[in-house]
């Protein structure tokens, strides 16, 4: 077991006093039997009343209302948590879906039907040729085989490039231009899967590196895997690994555009945007 201190600050700098319509936070880990969340502390400001609720996929999401009007917003989540997965190559898959191609048993396809159906149909094309140049289309090989190759495939042949803007990439725009985020990569890498019939989907998070000790650091995104006897595996194609004990989930979605940290609105003169800060930091504790 390694406790994990992550602290997360998104702060925005508005040029005019606004007001602030209700917002929307995804920054509580998800917890089970390999995490625990052990303290966890929200510092807001101005003033709100706050909601809290599970949404469809079981994350855990804050919903803010504020009582006043503002010149900035400020958001400050402090938690601690317990990470008990120790090795990522700690499990076994079923028989049956050892090898690929595999079909779900009939008991489970139909909850993970969605979660196979491509979200950019029109990117399609360029994701089997892509499959096919790297030879993961039309092949027998085993399962966890076939995952890190493609892992490794995005991890080694795109350049990894830190984007501002909201939302992500198609992958037919990362396949063209060579290059993406984390949560581009993940999206291309979640594409390609439902290409050949394997249920996936999105997380965001956090993850624990060299460079998260020193702070100035943002969230991270991956991607996860059905694997019948395992359950939902996560692969990180930014990093070339399996996910475990550095990797810290928050939220997960069919979508990946769907679960942003922090989403809100507000009224205000413009037409000026206002400033966004993001820093986060994740520490081990001793």
């Amino acid at each position: 077991m390694q406790r994990l201190r992550i602290q997360h600050a998104t702060e925005y700098q508005f040029f005019n006093t606004v007001t602030l319509n209700q917002h929307q936070l995804l920054l509580r880990p998800r917890e089970g039997h390999d995490v625990r969340i052990e303290t966890s502390k929200l510092t807001i400001s101005p003033a709100y009343s706050i909601k809290w609720y599970r949404d469809v996929f079981d994350n855990s999401v804050a919903v803010l209302d504020f009582l006043q009007p503002a010149n900035r917003l400020s958001i400050v989540s402090e938690v601690v948590i317990q990470h008990y997965e120790a090795s990522p190559l700690n499990f076994s898959v079923e028989a049956y879906a050892l090898n690929y191609p595999f079909v779900y048993k009939e008991s489970e396809r139909i909850d993970l039907a969605a979660y196979q159906q491509p979200l950019f149909q029109n990117d399609q094309p360029a994701v089997m040729a892509w499959l096919r140049e790297i030879g993961l289309h039309s092949r027998s090989m085993e399962t966890l085989c076939l995952q890190e190759k493609l892992n490794q495939a995005i991890h080694s042949r795109f350049r990894y490039q830190m984007r501002e803007e909201a939302g992500v990439q198609s992958p037919g725009q990362t396949l063209r231009m060579g290059s993406g985020s984390c949560r581009d990569y993940a999206t291309l890498f979640i594409e390609a899967c439902r290409c050949l019939g394997l249920a996936s989907r999105f997380v965001s998070g956090y993850l624990h590196a060299p460079a998260t000790e020193a702070g100035n650091a943002s969230t991270h995104a991956w991607a996860e895997v059905y694997l019948p006897g395992k359950g939902w595996q996560g692969f990180d194609p930014t990093v070339g690994e399996l996910t475990g004990n550095r990797h810290i989930a928050v939220a997960v979605a069919r979508n990946p555009e769907s679960i942003p940290p922090v989403s809100g609105s507000f009224i205000g003169p413009g037409p000026i945007l206002p400033v966004m800060l993001v820093n986060v930091q994740v520490n081990l504790l001793d």
